[in-house]
C-alpha cells in the first residue's frame, strides 16, 4: 500500500461540540475516544464510514486560541495549517446546510481557481476555516 495521509488533527476548545458538529456536517462517526493522562489531552478520532478519512479532534485544558483567520487570504499570511478541505456533492446545498448547523459564511459558492471545480469556505463554530470543493463539474 502506498503512503497516504492518515488523518488531520484539529485542536478545539469544546471537544464534544466539535465532534457533534463535524459528525453532523460531514457524516463522521466516532472511532476512538482516548485520554493521554501524562499531558491531560483528550482525543476524539472521527472516521468517515464510507471514505475512511479521519479527523482527530484534540483538547487540552488551558489551551488558548491560535490563529483564527477570517478568510483564506488572511490564513496564508501565517505559516502552518490554514484550513481543512472536504470534497462535497452539491456545493450550494452543503454550504447552506453547514450555515444552518452554525457555520459562518466566509466565501460563498463560486468557481475555484482549479478549472471545472466550484468552491466555498465556511468557518466552523469555533472559527476554523473549512473549504468545500465540488468536483462534479456541474453548475449551481
Amino acid at each position: 500500500m502506498p503512503d497516504r495521509l492518515d488523518h488531520v488533527g484539529l485542536n478545539v476548545a469544546d471537544l464534544d461540540a466539535a465532534a457533534t458538529w463535524y459528525s453532523s456536517a460531514f457524516g463522521y462517526v466516532t472511532e476512538l475516544v482516548a485520554r493521554v493522562d501524562a499531558v491531560g489531552l483528550d482525543i476524539v478520532m472521527l472516521v468517515h464510514p464510507t471514505h475512511g478519512d479521519r479527523l482527530e479532534l484534540l483538547h487540552r485544558a488551558g489551551s488558548n486560541p491560535g490563529l483564527r483567520a477570517t478568510n483564506p487570504a488572511e490564513a496564508v499570511l501565517t505559516e502552518g495549517f490554514g484550513h481543512v478541505a472536504f470534497d462535497v456533492a452539491g456545493l450550494d446545498a452543503t454550504f447552506d446546510r453547514l450555515l444552518s448547523l452554525g457555520a459562518r459564511s466566509v466565501v460563498p459558492p463560486q468557481p475555484s481557481p482549479e478549472p471545472g471545480v466550484r468552491m466555498a469556505f465556511v468557518a466552523d463554530p469555533e472559527g476554523n476555516l473549512v473549504e468545500l470543493l465540488d468536483r462534479s463539474g456541474g453548475t449551481p
